[in-house]
């Protein structure tokens, strides 16, 4: 990008701009500040979280990497919804949406002030996602950093994460550990700054995000509070006045071949099946078509890549182990010898195959494995139609090696009823859970279902109960499990026709989800969809403008 082509000399140049130089003057801006390329921080930090409580630390780093690569740093801040604090409250409903609304402030900063290029800062789900999502909106050179994965708590020489709090609820519920066993769980699980430790949603967008080139080689990998973080920050803010040079824009780098590097990253740690949403919102972002890139693309994705390491929530260890052991390099370089991956440019000016070439592998160590020796033979996702899901739905695969599922269905209008169905005992072996009322608009918001999936494990009917939602599961969630159910309830989706007592049938394999019951009979009485939860206010908006979830839940579509 030439100097004469930067987007802040129209906000700083000429005498009719004196007003806002003045401004400038006063914020700290000299001319030669105002000189040089104008580059937006977009932090995402918070006091309220230890996903993001280090971010603002870490900005001082990346500004110094802008200001000695030539640049000017302009700092803004963005909100955050923390997933593990409003996980099974009326908060989660705003979790998706702050994804949103992540994207659209940062889109209003940048853009209201002119700003050359940007760096985002971030770290609880929904950021992540957000940021890309404005990056590929604004197409400016932009580089995503993320802040860390958190490091495992210990308990009696155990590690432990917030995962095993969420389980620890429902086996506390269930009778089989004290309410002082639950405490001591919860006072060890997170011991500081990062987001959560397994291969939740936060970790896997991070490596969707390395993958997908947006953020530089092996930076994300590095956990919050290890000492080589603040060196992360300050190449990252480098590293994006270098895009800025080269004119490295997001939409040369979010492609439809890139989109299935990042799916096949994730599937091949059996990430979290929020990435399918996020992965869906960023090629609609970027201006890539559902002919281009749509939720089928997962399932191919998974078939023929097999999952090679070893993460929770199904597996033994943690996102600092696998960085250890190799990291996103790592991963990838074996993902690319197996040829499911295709080379593709990134952020840095490397090409993704470069990049992986670089990899360093701990001798050892049994995180990443290949993929003639994977633990699975096929990846974390499914994506399933039928009579109840006529746009699709999401199963989750991990923790488990069940392909089919057949059972009666118990009906819950929310996520509360169920939860307290749990709690209470009222789920048996054998039964299909299903969750309504959860959707995108529905909802509002399709919150995560982890305090119901969880408590399922916590009771010990993990391997025997499955579970479907037209709402989502949070990357801790493992199981038998369907989410992103579409049509929604409602909408009038077939999901809201099913009684108490209706057999379900799940296969995997023939891409299914049907029910034994005549559902024309009852749609045809009607539908009355249900009052909206929220008439004013962001939520109700949120509701009015939100598109199906086998689109990406976004709301602000270009293809309308």
């Amino acid at each position: 990008m030439t100097d004469t082509k930067r987007p802040s000399h129209t906000l700083i140049q000429g005498p009719a701009r004196a007003p806002a130089r003045a401004m400038l003057r006063a914020a700290g801006y000299d001319d030669e500040r105002m000189a040089k390329p104008m580059i937006a921080i977009v932090n995402t930090w918070t006091s309220v979280t230890p996903c993001n409580m280090h971010l603002q630390g870490l900005a001082d780093h990346a500004r110094a990497g802008i200001e000695a690569a030539g640049g000017t740093a302009v700092d803004f801040n963005t909100i955050v919804v923390t997933d593990g604090i409003s996980m099974g409250t009326e908060g989660m409903r705003a979790s998706l949406m702050s994804r949103d609304c992540v994207a659209d402030s940062a889109e209003l900063a940048v853009r209201g002030h002119s700003l050359d290029a940007v760096l985002f800062l971030v770290g609880c789900d929904k950021t992540l996602p957000g940021a890309a999502m404005a990056a590929a909106r604004m197409n400016l050179p932009s580089v995503v950093l993320y802040g860390g994965s958190i490091m495992p708590g210990h308990l009696h020489d155990k590690p432990v994460t917030i995962q095993d709090v969420f389980e620890a609820v429902g086996a506390c519920a269930a009778g089989k550990i004290s309410e002082e066993e639950l405490v001591e769980v919860e006072k060890a699980a997170c011991p500081g700054a990062g987001a959560c430790g397994g291969q939740f949603t936060a970790n896997t967008m991070a490596l969707a995000l390395s993958a997908l080139g947006l953020s530089p080689m092996g930076l994300n990998d590095i956990p919050a509070v290890h000492p080589d973080k603040p060196e992360a920050a300050r190449k990252a803010g480098e590293a994006v006045v270098d895009a800025l040079k080269a004119d490295r824009r997001p939409r040369d780098i979010i492609t439809p071949t890139s989109l299935k590097n990042a799916a096949a990253a994730v599937t091949a740690t059996a990430g979290s099946t929020n990435a399918v949403l996020h992965l869906l919102a960023i090629a609609r972002e970027a201006g890539i078509s559902q002919d281009q890139f749509d939720i089928d693309v997962f399932d191919a994705v998974s078939r023929k890549t097999p999952v090679i390491a070893d993460l929770k929530p199904g597996g033994r260890y943690m996102a600092p182990d696998m960085a250890a052991a190799g990291g996103a390099r790592l991963l990838l370089q074996r993902l690319q010898a197996a040829k499911l991956i295709e080379d593709a440019p990134t952020v840095t000016g490397k090409s993704l195959f470069e990049e992986a070439g670089l990899a360093q592998e701990t001798p050892g160590q049994d995180v990443i494995l290949s993929t003639d020796k994977p633990l699975k033979s096929r990846g974390g996702f499914g994506v399933l139609y039928g009579d109840l899901a006529p746009e699709g739905c999401v199963a989750k695969l991990a923790g488990h090696d069940r392909l089919f599922f057949e059972g009666p269905a118990k009906v819950y209008d929310c996520e509360e009823d169920c939860f307290a169905a749990v709690n209470a005992g009222q789920i048996e072996k054998g039964d299909i859970v299903v969750i309504r009322n959860e959707g995108p608009a529905g909802g509002p918001g399709m919150r995560e279902m982890l305090a119901v999936t969880a408590a399922i494990q916590g009771a010990g009917l993990g391997d025997d109960v499955a579970l479907m939602t037209d709402g989502r599961f949070s990357g801790a969630t493992y199981g038998f499990m369907v989410g992103h159910v579409a049509p929604e309830a409602a909408h009038g989706g077939p999901i809201a026709f099913i009684e108490t007592g209706d057999v379900i049938t799940i296969d995997i394999e023939n891409r299914r989800i049907d029910v034994k019951a005549d559902l024309k009979a009852r749609m045809a009485k009607g539908f009355t969809p249900p009052e909206p939860k929220y008439r004013h206010g962001a939520y109700a908006k949120y509701a009015k403008l939100v598109h199906s979830a086998s689109d990406g839940a976004v709301t602000s579509f270009p293809f309308d």
